[in-house]
């Protein structure tokens, strides 16, 4: 019996002991098969130490592959304290060469860590410093790669593209809005060291950093230029309080161009103030919009058939009294009888009281929220302003009248823009954006790529078509005069808004504006120009804001490769105005036959014989009085 219970007991131990064995020999598989590398990149961890290479920042381009943010190479000083052997002559060269105190150094150099980036004194060094500390060669001193951003066109666009901070992260503009696209991932040199932080004698690990993504823009750097350069002339000129521009295409919603004044250096911009860095006044700015809001009162107008443009009339005393309320026009003594297309080209405040009463408070705030206006159009940039609509329960007779023509409302530019583009493009709203693709950086395949986005539809093709036609006419025979381009079809609308503040109007003080489209018959770009508060010049945007936008014009007109249309309006002639004709054909005429049809211009002869081979300019175009035309002769007489 006693027997019998000790080999149960030496059972029962061996049993437990193979089960010991068994969970060994399973934990040891599970550690050597499966938690190997875990374990292994713990322990490397443990004796392995990172300086970091940084990643580029992905680049930022028009529409065309034009460079808009780069990046440079710059190097920045790491300190191993651990490995610096002669601490105290360390400190003193290091920082005799970067220009700081011995005690500011003294804190790097000593400092109880694995690594030490010296900041902000070591970063982004100048090749001249980083090769001084190069040539020391002292132990635990590096010098790592780290990338700086560069805008090459320094002020172009600034206030939309933003900015970025020390450490390459978007802290504003579309550098803040596409922050996780453009931000790379850092790489590394991997060396090794034992517990006490000296290097070991093994060779070093390179981890190659990924470069963050590059995002094309729908700018056109052509006509990003032509704004810059007109904004700066009207600064120059007038001394504003600000200024802005933006061009969109109306087909697609796509911005073109968008600037304003003041703008900033993203290469210095800690030389500027956070307002002027954060505030990008053409998505921001809400004011009330003046005579380029009768487009939306005339678009609704003829939308709902309250009103036929080239038959209804209406007479214009000069002013008109809404429940006590006089609102005058700004010609004295008014504009008498007009049809209410003369009322759009005179801009005639109490004509659009007449339509805002035919149309109605309720339809026209309809048509005014339908346009958009009250709420964020939703563009791919940050910061955009909502505007003010007066509460439906609020209007009365008054607020509905000036409503009509563009006051006691607050709007932005890009809502305008936006809107207008609609009232143009056969009554379609798109949703403005400027971020057209992101791309691979090393095979620049699209990874992403924008298309237009469909909001809603406003107006039927027969009304834009009217208001094409009603906008041209503004151009050609009313205030919009001086943005007429001979040759192409341009339509506009001035406006002048007084400003308010504190719910009182100022004095002389005015957002003078105009809105333009080109070509008229079919709109390929709608401008918006705006000045607030121009210094020395009359106070009427006819004369302050066209000749600008008309310079713009052209430039859009080449960048786009807009061609000259036929069928326009003539333009009814100003005092001011230069006379035009234009050139007859005369090739194959007679010397003498051909000078007297010339009898308007200078002309110039070129070659031998008694007949006309060639003329520049060329036929059926239009140039000014006693302006020269050059004829080739020639001994035969052409076909």
């Amino acid at each position: 019996m006693f027997f019998k219970s000790i080999n149960k007991r030496i059972r029962i131990v061996l049993v437990i002991f193979i089960i010991l064995f068994i969970s060994i020999v399973l934990r040891v598989f599970k550690i050597q098969v499966f938690d190997y590398n875990k374990l292994k990149n713990l322990a490397s961890d443990l004796w392995s130490r990172d300086l970091e290479v940084q990643a580029d920042r992905g680049k930022i381009l028009d529409r065309n592959g034009n460079i808009l943010a780069d990046n440079v190479t710059t190097t920045s000083l790491v300190l191993i304290p651990n490995q610096i052997k002669k601490k105290k002559e360390v400190t003193e060269n290091l920082s005799k060469i970067l220009g700081v105190t011995y005690d500011e150094m003294k804190k790097h150099v000593y400092k109880k860590t694995s690594i030490e980036r010296v900041h902000p004194e070591g970063r982004r060094l100048s090749f001249e410093t980083a090769d001084k500390i190069n040539s020391l060669n002292y132990d635990g001193v590096y010098l790592v790669k780290e990338s700086k951003r560069y805008y090459p066109y320094k002020t172009l666009l600034s206030n939309s593209l933003g900015y970025v901070g020390i450490d390459n992260q978007g802290l504003s503009g579309l550098e803040l809005q596409y922050d996780k696209i453009l931000t790379g991932t850092n790489g590394a040199i991997k060396y090794f060291s034992d517990a006490k932080g000296n290097r070991l004698n093994l060779s070093d690990i390179y981890v190659e950093p990924v470069n963050g993504m590059n995002i094309y823009l729908t700018i056109d750097i052509n006509i990003q230029k032509s704004i810059e350069r007109e904004l700066n002339n009207i600064v120059d000129m007038f001394s504003p309080d600000m200024a802005l521009a933006v061009v969109m295409n109306p087909k697609t919603g796509e911005i073109y161009g968008i600037s304003s004044r003041p703008n900033f250096d993203p290469n210095y911009y800690q030389k500027y103030s956070l307002e002027s860095l954060n505030r990008n006044l053409p998505i921001f700015a809400s004011y009330e919009p003046g005579s380029t809001f009768k487009i939306i009162t005339t678009s609704a107008a003829v939308e709902e058939h309250v009103v036929d443009l080239e038959h209804d009339h209406f007479y214009d005393s000069g002013k008109v009294n809404v429940d006590g309320a006089v609102i005058k026009c700004w010609k004295a003594g008014g504009h008498g009888d007009q049809t209410f297309l003369q009322v759009l080209q005179n801009s005639c405040n109490p004509g659009f009281v007449a339509l805002g009463q035919k149309l109605g408070k309720e339809r026209l705030f309809s048509y005014i929220e339908k346009f958009g206006f009250g709420k964020k159009t939703g563009i791919d940039l940050t910061g955009e302003g909502e505007g003010i609509l007066f509460n439906l329960s609020q209007v009365g007779n008054v607020e509905l009248a000036t409503t009509a023509f563009g006051q006691g409302v607050s709007v932005t530019p890009i809502q305008q823009v936006t809107a207008v583009s609609s009232v143009v493009n056969g009554g379609y709203l798109y949703k403005p954006y400027i971020l057209k693709s992101i791309n691979e950086p090393l095979t620049n395949d699209i990874i992403k790529e924008n298309k237009k986005v469909f909001v809603r539809r406003t107006i039927s093709k027969e009304t834009s078509s009217t208001m094409r036609m009603g906008l041209e006419s503004v151009v050609a025979l009313g205030g919009g005069k001086k943005a007429y381009i001979e040759g192409y079809r341009i339509g506009g609308k001035t406006g002048t808004a007084q400003k308010a503040v504190n719910g009182k109007y100022l004095v002389n003080n005015y957002i003078m504006s105009f809105m333009a489209v080109v070509p008229s018959n079919d709109p390929e770009a709608v401008l918006y120009i705006a000045i607030d508060n121009p210094k020395n010049t009359a106070l009427l945007s006819s004369y302050t804001t066209t000749p600008f936008a008309r310079k713009i014009l052209l430039d859009i007109i080449d960048a786009l490769k807009i061609e000259k249309q036929k069928g326009g309006l003539e333009k009814d002639l100003e005092w001011t105005d230069k006379i035009t004709y234009e050139v007859p054909n005369v090739i194959g005429l007679k010397k003498e036959d051909a000078k007297k049809q010339l009898m308007n211009f200078t002309v110039e002869y070129s070659g031998d014989g008694d007949y006309v081979i060639d003329q520049s300019p060329e036929a059926k175009t239009k140039h000014e009085d006693r302006s020269v035309v050059r004829l080739m002769l020639g001994n035969k007489k052409n076909g």
